[in-house]
């Protein structure tokens, strides 16, 4: 079920209990903590797809005033004083330019799509199946607005998203780089 919250801009309530909507630049504050939660794990893990310099508070900030940033929130947070924020991410309609170079492989569809980009799930939510929830969550929002195409990529040692893509349907379709390096790149059609 669709909310309107604003002109034009609509918050996904899934039956279970969780709503996607809009982030806000007060929220970044604590949007950055579950990056740093996000960020420990994979340095943990002795991962390398975010390091100090990737996501960085000026790039949550500007997700959020181009309008991408979304978080997950239990349906009731609207009777809590502060949002207990679930997961963040970036929820892209306007394409990735690194999706045009995509190699080794090649896209199911050439329509428009969405991009999910920065996901990351607080700590204290995790393995209750969040990211899963976020992203069918971003799915609903996508075919709301007419969009049937989701594309995403992560780090070749990202084993949970992975996982997480694999159990929603995602075709691994070939490579892509970014400055960064390269990543696995993903799409579903809706």
């Amino acid at each position: 079920m669709n909310k309107k919250i604003a002109a034009d801009v609509y918050t996904q309530t899934a039956s279970d209990g969780y709503i996607l909507r809009p982030a806000t630049m007060e929220e970044v504050p604590a949007i950055w903590e579950i990056i740093l939660q996000a960020k420990a794990q994979m340095y943990r893990e002795g991962k390398h797809q975010w390091d100090e310099n990737y996501p960085t508070v000026p790039i949550l900030e500007n997700d959020v005033r181009r309008g991408w940033g979304y978080v997950l929130v239990p349906d009731n947070c609207s009777t809590q004083p502060e949002p207990d924020i679930i997961a963040y991410g970036a929820v892209v309609f306007d394409g990735e330019p690194a999706y045009k170079g995509l190699w080794d492989g090649q896209w199911l569809s050439e329509q428009p799509y969405v991009v999910l980009h920065r996901l990351a799930v607080a700590d204290r939510w995790k393995r209750q199946g969040m990211a899963v929830r976020y992203m069918q969550a971003v799915c609903d929002l996508a075919l709301s607005r007419g969009i049937r195409s989701f594309k995403v990529d992560t780090n070749y040692d990202n084993f949970y998203m992975q996982r997480v893509f694999s159990r929603l349907g995602f075709t691994y379709c070939g490579r892509i780089r970014y400055d960064a390096g390269e990543r696995m790149a993903y799409e579903k059609l809706l």
